[in-house]
């Protein structure tokens, strides 16, 4: 028997073992016959801390037997292996002794790793719906996998976008991880048929996990409420009032007419239609008998949609006499408003004609005040001296002989002192001007400031007598204006 225990061997061949978490781990120890009597164990760890997995004289432990029977062959089989199975195992030969087992030959160890799987990833979403040109943020979380390597991607109608934040913590036990990250999409209105997905990818993972999330579980599009006015109506006639509720999401909207503010009873309201885009759209309408007391009454359509705040649209009711009727049809009304807006067009020519004639009078007011083309005619002076000279000018207007202006100059050797006085009849005009004498000489310089505005309206003076040797006389020819 001694060269048989000394010829015993125990072999444990695996280094390493890597299993998925819910697998079977199978332990592998082979021993050769002749040994001494003891029991064959294994441990998980090694020392005080070590725990029996596998004895051969007490099937109660957890570990089994691959091939029951066997003296040689102590495999071992852990089915459904959990993260926490993992660690060192060791195959151990036992020999009995008064004392008891005593070990007597221990196997290398084998390493098992516990490869957990990622659970299947949820999604979280805002608690409640979003309108269109909002924010949501969505997030996709995953736990119990082992090793801590992960991979999570987004995509939007498999259009991929960034995520803003992963997280990996440690799980509840030694040898798992959790994992969540968030996404922030704005919605827009064609989110109504749009998917936004988590995908989870991990070596355990022949195929990447993913969860997908419907938009418009989240998504709410606020109707649009359009009532068209009906017009002017004829007395006693009956006239609807007809309320488009158009492009809104979900399809659940409560709508009640009002007359003047208080709710009506009456009115019919259609089932909601779905549009290609996956919106709905509703028509309500509600008739109401013209008569004089309704006359100036504002009929409401009133929307809620899915407990948000109304929405109303409001239109009055005309009650017209029967001529007021026609001539307030749509055609009568589109003739009047050709004709307002002929009316104004020729307004506006007539304004600015006005303002342009204006102005033409003025810049001819400026240029006659010196226009060049006015021309004194002064006759030959006459021979002689005299303490008082006159001159007498008349200025020739057209072409009318009759409708002539006079300027009687009179200079004497006063103080100079000009005084103006200006006179005009009915076809002539006649000016008459004093002043001092002008400094001696042989050729006086005179000069005339005729201002045809300034002229005032006097009987014609009768012309100068011949007697009047001293006077002189000019012709002014001046542009009539």
């Amino acid at each position: 028997g001694a060269d048989a225990q000394a010829g015993f061997q125990l072999h444990q061949p695996q280094k390493e073992v890597s299993v998925i978490a819910g697998e079977t781990l199978t332990l592998i120890c082979t021993v050769t016959e002749g040994g001494p009597p003891g029991p064959v164990k294994w441990l998980k760890g090694w020392g005080s801390g070590s725990e029996t997995i596998y004895d051969q004289k007490d099937p109660s432990t957890w570990g089994v037997r691959a091939m029951n029977g066997s003296n040689t062959n102590f495999t071992i089989l852990i089915k459904d292996v959990r993260p926490k199975d993992a660690g060192t195992y060791y195959c151990v030969k036992f020999r009995k002794v008064p004392t008891g087992d005593e070990l007597y030959r221990r196997g290398d160890g084998t390493v098992v790793l516990v490869q957990a799987r990622p659970s299947n990833p949820i999604l979280t979403r805002p608690k409640y719906r979003v309108q269109p040109g909002k924010k949501a943020s969505f997030t996709c979380k995953t736990w119990g996998f082992f090793p801590s390597d992960i991979n999570v991607k987004w995509f939007k109608d498999k259009t991929l976008i960034q995520s803003q934040l992963r997280k990996v913590t440690p799980g509840p036990s030694k040898f798992t991880y959790n994992m969540s990250s968030t996404v922030t999409v704005t919605l827009q209105k064609d989110d109504i048929r749009s998917e936004l997905t988590c995908q989870v990818r991990h070596t355990t993972l022949t195929a990447p996990l993913t969860r997908s999330y419907h938009l418009s579980q989240i998504l709410r599009v606020p109707p649009k409420v359009v009532l068209e006015p009906p017009g002017p109506v004829g007395l006693n006639e009956t006239v609807s009032f007809t309320c488009d509720v158009q492009g809104f999401y979900p399809g659940n909207v409560t709508v009640t007419w009002l007359e003047n503010g208080k709710e009506m009873n009456t009115g019919s309201t259609s089932q909601p239609t779905k549009t290609p885009e996956g919106l709905f759209n509703l028509r309500s309408t509600v008739a109401v008998e013209a008569i004089p007391e309704k006359n100036g009454s504002v009929f409401a359509c009133r929307v809620v949609h899915e407990g948000q705040d109304p929405l109303s649209s409001s239109a009055t009711l005309l009650v017209a006499a029967s001529g007021q009727k026609e001539s307030n049809s749509p055609y009568t009304n589109g003739s009047s408003l050709f004709i307002y807006v002929a009316v104004g067009v020729v307004c506006t020519v007539l304004a600015l004609l006005v303002v342009a004639i204006l102005y033409l009078i003025r810049v001819k007011q400026s240029k006659g005040k010196s226009s060049p083309s006015a021309r004194l005619h002064e006759p030959e002076k006459s021979s002689g001296t005299t303490t008082q000279k006159k001159t007498f000018w008349y200025l020739a207007q057209d072409s009318d002989p009759n409708n002539m202006t006079y300027a009687d100059l009179n200079f004497t050797k006063e103080k100079k002192n000009v005084q103006r006085v200006i006179e005009v009849s009915q076809q002539s005009e006649y000016a008459c001007i004093q002043g001092s004498q002008a400094p001696a000489s042989n050729d006086n310089l005179t000069y005339a400031d005729l201002d045809m505005v300034h002229l005032s309206k006097a009987p014609r003076r009768p012309a100068p007598c011949p007697e009047e040797t001293t006077s002189e006389y000019a012709s002014v020819q001046i542009q009539r204006q």
